[in-house]
C-alpha cells in the first residue's frame, strides 16, 4: 500500500468526523453560491414585486392562513391593516382594529417552525388552524427589524365558510397582532443598507433596513433621507453618529435619471456636515448616478456627484486580496486551494511555534498578528504588529485554560491596534502589546467565540449557545461595546460565528433535527438559509471572508474546523495535508486545523 493510499485510509477511518466519513458532507447538503459575483443582499428582489394575496385565492384552510400571513407585508405599510382585515369575517373585524391612530404600523415577524396544522370543521362549520412559530422581530416604520415584542410560540386561527359550501373562507378568531412571516418579508420587501458615520467621523458603518418592493423608485430617495434623519437602528446607536438633532426632510426628494434634489432642515448645517451627508447618501443610494443637490430650507447649499463620491471616498477599508491559512503541526501554514492566491506566512519561523489558533489582518502596510499559543499546558495570547514579516512579538502575562480564535477590530489607527478574544468564558480586549483587559458583558452563559465586521464597528459573539451582535465604539484607542442583541436563529447550541457579508453572519450550531449545521444569518436574524448540514460533529472554529466574490474567492466563502479537521465550502470539501504548503520534509502527520483568511 502506498503512503498516499495509507493516508487516505487513515483520513477516512480515523481522522474524519462521524457523518463526514468517506464521501464528505452528503450530496443533498444545501451549499450556497459558487461563483465570482458579489452575493445579493438578504431579502433583495429583482424585477417587479410579487402580487399581493387575496382572500379568494384559496378555499383550503392552511393555504388561506398562509396567504393571510403574507397579506400584511404585501404592499405599502399604511394599507397593511386593510389588506389583513379583508381576510376577516364581519364578526371578527374588531379583533384586529384598523391602523393605530397614535403610532406607526408595525408588523410582528415570525418564522414558521412547521407547516400549519388544520383540524376538520366542527359541527358549527369552524376550522382551526394552528401555526407554530419562532418570534423573529418587529418591523418598524423606519425599516428596522427590532427585537421580538412577543413570546408566543403558537397562534391559533378559526375559520368558517364565507357562504355556501365551497365558496371561500373567512377568519372568525385570530391573534390581535399584525402578523407576517420571514418568508413574506423576503417576498415583498427589499433589503437596503444605509450608512452612518462612526464616532470619530472617519468611516461609515452599515445599518440594515427593509423597504416595501411596491415603493416606486422616485420615492426611495425620500425614504432613505427619512431613515438617515431618524437616526440609526437602536442596537447600533452606541457605535455611530447620527445627523444633528432636528434634521428632517422638507417634502419629498425630487428628480429622476441623473439629477436629484433633497430639501432639509438641519441645525448647524455647514459645508463639512453637508459633505458628510453627501457621502452617506452616495453609499446609501448605490443604484443612483449623477448629481444630488442638497438644499437647506429651500436654499441650495451642496452638490455631490454620487458615482464619483463612491469611487473617491470608500465607506470603509475593504482589506487586501484574501489568502487562506491554517494551523498545521502547531504552526501557521498557507493553504493551496485551486488557483486561489497564495502567499507566505508573514511571520518569522521563530515566532510561528506552539500555535493553537490565529488571526492575521492587514492595516495599510502593516500586518496585525494575534496568536493563541500553548504555555505549560495552558494557553496565552502572543501579539505582534508591523511590516511583514512581523518580527517583534509580546506574550500576555495571563494564561487561560482555553481561548477562542482572536479577532482584530479593523480600526483606522494602526498604531493603536485592538482586538477581542474569548478566554475561559469571558470576553477580553487586547492591544498590540498583548495587554488584556476584561470587557463587561450583560449576557448569560460562557462566551466562546467573537468576530469583528469588515467595517470594524460591529461584532458578533457566541455566549451560552446564543449568537449576539453588538456595536463597537473606538475613540482615542479606547474600545467600548454597546448592549449585545440576541439574534433569533433556528440553530441551538451555537458554537461559532463570523461575518460572511456586510450584513450577514455565518453561524454553526444544531439544526431543528439536532444535526450539526452551518447557517447564514442576517445581522437582525430576519433571514436564515442553511449553508451546510449533517456535518456530524460540533463545529469548533469558523472563519469567513466577507468581501464578496470579486477578489479571487467565490462569494460566501468560509472554512470551519470539526473533530480535529479543517473544511472549506464552494464546494464543501475536506482540507487535506497535501494542501498545506511549506511543510518540512517528513512532517505530514496530522490534519490541518483552525483555518482562517488573511485580508
Amino acid at each position: 500500500m502506498t503512503a498516499r493510499r495509507l493516508l487516505a485510509v487513515l483520513l477516512a477511518g480515523v481522522l474524519l468526523p462521524a457523518g463526514l466519513v468517506g464521501c464528505g458532507i452528503p450530496a443533498e447538503t444545501d451549499v450556497q453560491v459558487d461563483g465570482s459575483v458579489p452575493a445579493a443582499e438578504a431579502g433583495s428582489l429583482n424585477g417587479s414585486p410579487a402580487s399581493p394575496p387575496a382572500p379568494g385565492d384559496s378555499d383550503e384552510p392552511v393555504p388561506f392562513i398562509e396567504n393571510y400571513l403574507r397579506a400584511a407585508a404585501a404592499g405599502e405599510r399604511d394599507q397593511a391593516y386593510t389588506r389583513a382585515r379583508s381576510f376577516l369575517a364581519e364578526e371578527a373585524r374588531d379583533l384586529l382594529p384598523g391602523k393605530p391612530q397614535t403610532s406607526e404600523v408595525e408588523l410582528t415577524v415570525v418564522r414558521l417552525r412547521a407547516k400549519p396544522e388544520s383540524t376538520p370543521a366542527n359541527p358549527q362549520g369552524i376550522f382551526t388552524v394552528t401555526i407554530k412559530v419562532q418570534q423573529v422581530g418587529v418591523l418598524r416604520a423606519d425599516g428596522t427589524l427590532g427585537p421580538p415584542g412577543a413570546t408566543e410560540t403558537e397562534y391559533p386561527f378559526q375559520l368558517r365558510r364565507a357562504g355556501p359550501a365551497g365558496t371561500g373562507l373567512l377568519i372568525t378568531e385570530l391573534p390581535n397582532v399584525l402578523l407576517t412571516t420571514d418568508t413574506a418579508l423576503r417576498e415583498y420587501y427589499r433589503s437596503r443598507t444605509v450608512y452612518f458615520w462612526n464616532s470619530d467621523l472617519t468611516r461609515l458603518v452599515p445599518d440594515l433596513r427593509y423597504l416595501p418592493s411596491s415603493v416606486p423608485a422616485e420615492r426611495r430617495v425620500t425614504e432613505v433621507v427619512k431613515w438617515l434623519a431618524g437616526g440609526p437602528s437602536d442596537w447600533l446607536s452606541p457605535g455611530v453618529t447620527g445627523l444633528p438633532d432636528g434634521t428632517r426632510p422638507i417634502n419629498n426628494a425630487t428628480g429622476q435619471d441623473s439629477q436629484w434634489e433633497v430639501n432639509l432642515t438641519m441645525p448647524g448645517a455647514n459645508e463639512q456636515r453637508l459633505a458628510r451627508l453627501g457621502t452617506q447618501l452616495a453609499w446609501s443610494l448605490p443604484e443612483l448616478t449623477g448629481q444630488l443637490d442638497l438644499k437647506i430650507q429651500n436654499q441650495k447649499r451642496f452638490s455631490v456627484d454620487l458615482q464619483r463620491e463612491r469611487a473617491t471616498h470608500p465607506a470603509y477599508p475593504r482589506g487586501a486580496a484574501p489568502t487562506r491559512f491554517s494551523v498545521y503541526d502547531a504552526a501557521i501554514h498557507p493553504l493551496a486551494i485551486g488557483d486561489e492566491r497564495r502567499e507566505a506566512v508573514p511571520l518569522p519561523a521563530a515566532q510561528n511555534r506552539n500555535v493553537v489558533s490565529a488571526s492575521l489582518a492587514r492595516a495599510d502596510d502593516q500586518v496585525l498578528a494575534a496568536l493563541v499559543v500553548t504555555a505549560s499546558g495552558r494557553q496565552r495570547l502572543k501579539v505582534g504588529t508591523g511590516p511583514a514579516p512581523v518580527a517583534v512579538f509580546t506574550a500576555s502575562s495571563t494564561t487561560f485554560r482555553s481561548m477562542s480564535r482572536p479577532t482584530w477590530l479593523r480600526s483606522l489607527d494602526k498604531d493603536r491596534a485592538t482586538g477581542l478574544v474569548a478566554a475561559d468564558g469571558k470576553l477580553y480586549r487586547f492591544d498590540g502589546t498583548a495587554r488584556t483587559s476584561l470587557v463587561p458583558l450583560n449576557v448569560s452563559g460562557n462566551v466562546v467565540a467573537v468576530a469583528g465586521s469588515l467595517d470594524g464597528h460591529r461584532i458578533a459573539l457566541v455566549s451560552g449557545g446564543v449568537v449576539y451582535v453588538a456595536p463597537v465604539n473606538v475613540e482615542g484607542g479606547v474600545v467600548t461595546l454597546g448592549q449585545p442583541r440576541a439574534l433569533p436563529t433556528q440553530l441551538t447550541g451555537v458554537t461559532a460565528v463570523d461575518w460572511i457579508t456586510e450584513n450577514e453572519l455565518v453561524v454553526a450550531g444544531n439544526d431543528p433535527d439536532r444535526r450539526s449545521a452551518i447557517h447564514q444569518l442576517t445581522v437582525d436574524g430576519a433571514w436564515e438559509p442553511p449553508l451546510a448540514s449533517e456535518i456530524g460533529a460540533p463545529v469548533t472554529q469558523l472563519a469567513a471572508y466577507p468581501g464578496g466574490g470579486d477578489s479571487g474567492l467565490p462569494a460566501l466563502s468560509f472554512m470551519f474546523e470539526t473533530n480535529g479537521g479543517a473544511w472549506r465550502n464552494n464546494p464543501i470539501d475536506f482540507v487535506t495535508p497535501e494542501q498545506v504548503l511549506d511543510v518540512p520534509a517528513g512532517g505530514r502527520s496530522a490534519n490541518p486545523t483552525a483555518p482562517f483568511f488573511l485580508f
